[in-house]
């Protein structure tokens, strides 16, 4: 699926300043992928949070570590403010504004490497897990989670009662990422999945907390116009089909992934050939 970088910037730009007030799944994801660090507690002197939004993660990265260099990117200019208002004034990190799709970061610069619910945004999912494993240090660690393809099938399944457009966004499968990483290069990938069902009591306070939280349908192709009243109507009417005991089911599948990267010699994957980095000072020289 081809996606629209500057519509997703200019969403999540505009959500910037009430987004805590409509991300309670994206606060509890995220919670749980801090729980998973804790439990793993990889020791890391550098961290870079990919997506990191208004800020939430890396402060919280802060007190895990706090005698590490943080640094959290996001690819909205408002959601670095954000974020930068969070900083701890006492060991502030450093806040970038960058795509995930072309990290500017040395290579190997991270010992670990966090991401919360943000590759679903990826414009190319195998650049964005060769740049991924690119930043990350020989043997550090990645962590992160990100939406699969049973993400708001009931919304999705509403809308295609009314037409064939492209309404909601289309989610990475579980496999397609844990490949991804494969192909990239990384050591040892582990996946797993959640499913998470919040509940409405009608499907317009769905449709405002996802416009709250920037998460606008950002396909290249999708309707530029804006949608009709009439067909706005068919489609809560078709989700009332739903509901159960009096509320309207809203489904998020979560991904999870960790893997390690690489050692130095290690062949990595690139442009489907296998590629061996070996230090200079690692080649015995041979006597003749």
């Amino acid at each position: 699926m081809k996606l629209d970088p500057p519509a997703i910037e200019r969403a999540f730009s505009r959500a910037a300043s009430h987004y805590a007030e409509h991300a309670f799944l994206q606060r509890e994801v995220e919670s749980r992928l801090l729980e998973r660090v804790h439990a793993l507690k990889p020791q890391a002197e550098c961290i870079l949070d990919i997506g990191a939004g208004d800020g939430f993660g890396a402060l919280a990265l802060r007190r895990l570590y706090p005698k590490a260099q943080i640094i959290a990117a996001d690819l909205s200019a408002q959601m670095c403010l954000a974020a930068k208002k969070k900083c701890s004034w006492w060991r502030p990190h450093r806040v970038v504004r960058a795509s995930m799709d072309a990290l500017p970061f040395a290579d190997g610069g991270f010992d670990l490497v966090y991401s919360s619910l943000a590759l679903q945004w990826s414009q190319d999912l195998p650049n964005t897990a060769h740049e991924l494993r690119r930043v990350l240090a020989p043997g550090g660690r990645l962590l992160l989670t990100t939406l699969g393809p049973d993400t708001l099938k009931e919304l999705r399944a509403a809308w295609a009662e009314v037409d064939q457009g492209a309404h909601v966004h289309v989610f990475i499968d579980m496999h397609d990422v844990g490949d991804a990483l494969l192909r990239a290069g990384f050591k040892d990938p582990v996946m797993d999945v959640e499913r998470i069902t919040l509940q409405y009591t009608d499907a317009r306070r769905l449709m405002r907390d996802l416009k709250g939280i920037g998460a606008h349908n950002a396909h290249a192709e999708r309707r530029r116009s804006l949608t009709g009243k009439r067909q706005f109507t068919s489609m809560l009417s078709a989700y009332e089909t739903h509901r159960r005991d009096g509320l309207l089911p809203a489904s998020y599948e979560i991904v999870y992934a960790q893997a390690l990267g690489p050692e130095p010699g290690q062949p990595i994957k690139e442009g489907g050939q296998s590629v061996a980095r070996i230090p200079v000072g690692a080649i015995r020289r041979i006597k003749r």
